[in-house]
């Protein structure tokens, strides 16, 4: 299963257009979030529209510049999964949008508790989906906002600023995989305990990721290679 990771696209639909081989070989599209340019909330509209002529199958979330209204026209486009679960060919995507509260001059920045709140299905999907532990073996988690700790959510002065609440749910569930984005000086690849995180950095400077995985005999999955692109 081949997937094409994105995020912090902020407008920039040129960039989009150059990743058309790419769209063309992957299975799916990740994306991360942040569909508008900063404090342009117009922005958004035109990159979801260019997005939806790309590829038939995109898992998305809203980032901190997007309006929380804007969800409305993912989920009419079905690509969101903020707070909810979606099943294809044996594995499972949720997803949480938006940023932690920092600046305030973002349209959608949120509590730790309503960033890891978005997740709440999974707790009540458990019971059929995970191991008597609670650990899923075939989820991909997208959250705009980085897990604490990693490569993918340091600032300059090597200063973590991804949420614990993220980091929780992540080692709760032990994911395959987790996208991620928001921090763009923090592209890059990480584990939490078996569970790969990647920030494909911001699309709108040219950098995304590319992301294999496969299906065990077992029906677990696993990341077989992940990697950082520029274009």
């Amino acid at each position: 299963m081949k997937f094409l990771v994105i995020s912090d696209i902020h407008g920039n639909l040129e960039n989009i257009d150059k990743l058309d081989s790419h769209f063309k070989e992957a299975d799916a599209v990740l994306f991360g979030g942040d569909f508008a340019l900063f404090e342009h909330e117009e922005t958004a509209t035109p990159v979801l529209e260019k997005l939806l002529t790309k590829h038939e199958v995109i898992y998305a979330v809203l980032g901190n510049c997007d309006s929380p209204d804007f969800l409305e026209k993912i989920e009419a486009a079905d690509i969101s999964v903020e707070k909810t679960l979606v099943f294809n060919d044996g594995y499972a995507v949720s997803g949480s949008g938006g940023g932690s509260k920092f600046t305030g001059t973002t349209p959608f920045e949120r509590t730790d508790e309503e960033l890891s709140g978005d997740f709440a299905i999974l707790d009540s999907s458990s019971e059929e989906c995970a191991d008597e532990n609670g650990h899923w073996s075939n989820l991909i988690l997208i959250m705009h906002n980085p897990p604490k700790d990693t490569k993918c959510d340091a600032i300059p002065g090597d200063i973590h600023v991804g949420s614990p609440a993220l980091r929780a749910v992540i080692e709760k569930r032990t994911p395959f995989l987790v996208v991620t984005g928001h921090i763009h000086e923090s592209a890059g690849i990480d584990t939490i305990g078996a569970t790969t995180v990647i920030n494909p950095g911001s699309l709108a400077e040219g950098k995304y990721g590319w992301v294999e995985a496969e299906k065990r005999s077992d029906g677990t999955w696993s990341v077989k290679s992940a990697e950082l692109c520029q274009l």
